[in-house]
């Protein structure tokens, strides 16, 4: 009797995990965080727009590299003009030498000159394991309808010393598609980088 009680237990655990688990085509789960200004965020109040969630660790090389070519702070740039919410998620926990307290992520932001709508402080890993992100960068879009339509690499060169502005860009061509009223064409790609630095 114990046995299936704990049988049934698991699969009702696994069932439960599943039902959360992030898939294309399918709600991008909502969830709440606070960003490193203090702010709570909700994805829930970006509803009617397009967001990306951008999974962020500067001291990764890959990540590294997207922004000392500035490739990017373009292209946060150029969708934030374009009404593109884009969401850092920075999931590395308080033990790890590439944790940034929210003063000093302040200043890594002003720095490297981002131009996103908000910097999350997931130092819990609430937000990197909701969403199973693997590794820095791992990308994620979300249609107007709160859809995931796009999951994985930022683009086709699994290098971290690669020309970003050379690569194909599978965010970009996600965005451009959403923006111009077409289905997203690549919806999911292998992510690439370093490991996520979480607690667990």
């Amino acid at each position: 009797m114990i046995m299936k009680t704990a049988f049934a237990l698991v699969a009702t655990l696994t069932l439960a995990s599943a039902a959360l688990a992030v898939e294309v085509g399918k709600p991008a789960p909502d969830f709440t965080a606070t960003d490193i200004n203090g702010k709570t965020i909700h994805l829930s109040d970006y509803k009617g727009k397009i967001v990306v969630l951008e999974s962020y660790n500067s001291d990764c090389p890959f990540c590294h590299n997207q922004y000392k070519t500035g490739a990017m702070q373009a292209l946060q740039r150029d969708f934030a003009a374009k009404g593109v919410v884009w969401l850092l998620v920075n999931s590395v926990n308080p033990n790890n030498a590439s944790h940034r307290t929210p003063a000093q992520a302040r200043a890594e932001m002003a720095a490297e000159k981002m131009d996103v709508t908000a910097w999350i402080d997931d130092s819990s890993g609430t937000v990197g394991h909701l969403y199973d992100m693997k590794t820095t960068p791992d990308m994620y879009v979300i249609n107007k309808d709160g859809i995931l339509v796009y999951q994985g690499a930022i683009d086709n060169r699994p290098d971290p010393f690669h020309d970003p502005t050379k690569a194909q860009n599978y965010v970009s061509a996600a965005l451009d598609a959403l923006l111009a009223g077409k289905p997203v064409a690549v919806t999911e790609t292998k992510p690439y980088g370093c490991s996520v630095k979480y607690a667990d």
